[in-house]
């Protein structure tokens, strides 16, 4: 069975939604972020080096990283659901996505969350975080323009991936401004398999 090493409100939150949408058998090994410091324990490290989450353990091996879990999943136990067909249009956006979430739109978020706590010291970046966040969401958003999901038209890997920023975004700067992006946080959070998560895998501030 697989095990999925979920930190609360974390990126893992998404695996699991990934797992109820596949109606794959798992089990969670649940981490407590410090109250202190909000960081993961140490009992991650015990699992691997870096000491983060998601992670999981699926016959023995050890898969890390948001991306690469949830197209290992998607691949071996999707049935062709999720991922696009190899060679297809929606297969190069599917790729661009996966690596897009993680690799561009998640660093200004992440940026406003961090100099949000220096206080007045923070203050001379964020102009330019705000700027970089609205790039960011104005493009996401303008991928959404007349339809619900990212690749085709079902809810994919990719919609999966991306949900984290989105969900942080709403709570960091708001989605007033991209309706598109407001409308796809309300619909994933109206799939039972993404309500079956949350209650697997606990409260989540982010969605």
């Amino acid at each position: 069975m697989i095990q999925v090493h979920h930190l609360n409100n974390s990126r893992s939150q998404r695996v699991l939604w990934l797992l109820e949408e596949l109606d794959v058998d798992y089990e969670i090994v649940k981490h407590q972020r410090d109250a202190t410091t909000n960081l993961a324990p140490a009992s991650l490290e015990a699992v691997h080096p870096l000491g983060k989450a998601p992670l999981i353990v699926d016959d023995g091996e050890v898969v890390v990283e948001s991306g690469a879990i949830i197209e290992y999943l998607a691949r071996k136990h999707g049935g062709g659901r999720l991922v696009p067909a190899d060679g297809t249009p929606e297969a190069l956006r599917h790729l661009q996505l996966m690596h897009y979430a993680e690799g561009s739109v998640m660093l200004p978020l992440m940026l406003r969350l961090y100099t949000g706590r220096l206080g007045d010291a923070g203050a001379p970046l964020h102009p330019r975080i705000q700027s970089e966040i609205e790039r960011h969401l104005g493009y996401l958003d303008g991928l959404l323009e007349g339809r619900d999901w990212f690749v085709g038209d079902e809810l994919g890997a990719a919609d999966i991936q991306l949900s984290f920023a989105i969900q942080a975004a709403r709570g960091l700067h708001g989605l007033d401004a991209f309706p598109n992006l407001a409308r796809f946080a309300d619909r994933i959070r109206e799939r039972p398999a993404y309500q079956r998560a949350i209650a697997r895998g606990g409260e989540y501030a982010f969605g």
